[in-house]
């Protein structure tokens, strides 16, 4: 592996105008970046995973159509996290040890980002941006600082999504949640910000029958249940609420964000709320980035998560354009730099990216403003701000935002 000084990036450039290939001036081929995507394509989140894997390729297209990092083009490795924390683990370990890569896109759920950022990332010095892991538990993360997140915590989203519940006149409600530590995460920052009644349940993923934990939850009058599960969970919780009769109004968490959920129940969540992580407010560049994404795949993204995950994959690319290494620990030294400068500000779109790559390569610095949100993390990988959306099923099965609120840490 070549490691490369700011300067040596800048003399490696040089000579390839000058060879008209990308060889480093000793006579070494200037190494590929190689970047992992690594998600959940289980059942119940396949889709999910699609949109997010779009927005992965339209970001190292883009890159690669600017002259790629250090000249080449990116490679990339994608494999399949499911829904198991040790299939994460060992998945994230193949494409170290085995696939090469030299940093990690996800994965999307907290359950499996904590177990591979101890586990792989961290111990082998690999830079993992989660497009949408939001636990609180992540924060204290032992993961050498080589774990970061394109998705504000949900210390941030708790809070939301009690408003949200309270301004639709609810004071009792039911919770069910999941057993991980994106269940424990978010239910801990909603009940801490709730304050109203409240009975809830915890679960284990890959229950299949809610019933004794609908029935515990709404035993004291419950007006309303926040589920806060990933999809496959939600579905049959609410189809059982509904068929008991026990429920018929839900708040969702932010994995429940999804028209195939909606589909699922009939016409059991129309009306019902949620909350999720959501971008910044329209703009110029996003609206050109949104032109962006359809264009190349015919339909703008369905799902939650999806700009984070286009957000994450530049953000690693110019880390490492930066560093003029595909070292990991350069990387990562690189990733809070190019996230919020000072330097150039950057926009989330073709050009935008094109720009980003030859002042980097060429010594200057950026600020990249991401499609989602600016990436401006603190010490713990964690973003300092962003947004939380606010969002609604409708009367057809749509998916309506509705507003977002912006934090600031």
């Amino acid at each position: 592996m070549v490691t490369f000084t700011s300067t040596a990036a800048r003399a490696v450039l040089v000579c390839a105008l000058l060879l008209g290939s990308v060889v480093a001036c000793d006579g070494d081929t200037a190494p590929a970046l190689k970047i992992g995507l690594l998600l959940d394509f289980s059942e119940g989140s396949t889709e999910k995973a699609r949109d997010r894997e779009r927005a992965f390729d339209l970001a190292v297209q883009q890159v690669n159509a600017a002259g790629g990092v250090f000249g080449r083009p990116v490679e990339t490795v994608t494999r399949d996290s499911t829904r198991d924390p040790a299939v994460a683990v060992e998945e994230a370990r193949r494409m170290i040890e085995e696939d090469g890569v030299h940093a990690l896109v996800g994965p999307n759920s907290s359950a499996n980002s904590l177990p591979v950022a101890e586990q792989a990332a961290g111990p082998a010095g690999i830079p993992a941006i989660s497009p949408s892991a939001s636990s609180p538990l992540l924060t204290g993360a032992e993961d050498n600082d080589f774990f970061f997140r394109a998705a504000l915590s949900d210390s941030a989203q708790g809070p939301v999504l009690a408003q949200v519940t309270r301004d639709l006149g609810f004071t009792n409600v039911g919770v069910i949640y999941l057993d991980d530590s994106w269940g424990r995460g978010i239910y801990e920052s909603f009940s801490a910000a709730w304050t109203g009644a409240l009975r809830a349940a915890v679960v284990p993923p890959g229950k299949t029958t809610f019933l004794s934990e609908l029935r515990e939850t709404a035993g004291g009058g419950a007006e309303a249940l926040v589920v806060l599960t990933f999809e496959a969970e939600a579905a049959v919780v609410i189809r059982e609420a509904v068929e008991s009769g026990l429920y018929e109004r839900f708040i969702l968490g932010g994995a429940l964000k999804s028209p195939a959920l909606g589909a699922a129940v009939g016409g059991a969540l129309a009306g019902a709320h949620g909350t999720a992580g959501a971008p910044a407010p329209e703009s110029a560049a996003l609206a050109e980035w949104d032109a962006a994404f359809v264009a190349e795949y015919g339909k703008p993204p369905e799902y939650a998560y999806v700009r984070e995950t286009y957000d994450a994959t530049i953000a690693l690319a110019l880390a490492a354009q930066a560093a003029g290494s595909v070292d990991g620990a350069a990387i990562r030294d690189h990733l809070r730099s190019v996230g919020s400068g000072p330097g150039t500000v950057i926009t989330p779109t073709a050009a935008g990216v094109a720009d980003a790559l030859r002042i980097l390569g060429e010594g200057g610095a950026v600020d990249y403003e991401g499609a989602a949100t600016t990436m401006d993390w603190d010490d713990n990988g964690d973003l300092r701000r962003g947004h939380i959306g606010v969002w609604r099923f409708t009367d057809d099965g749509r998916i309506e935002d509705l507003y977002s609120v912006q934090f600031d840490y």
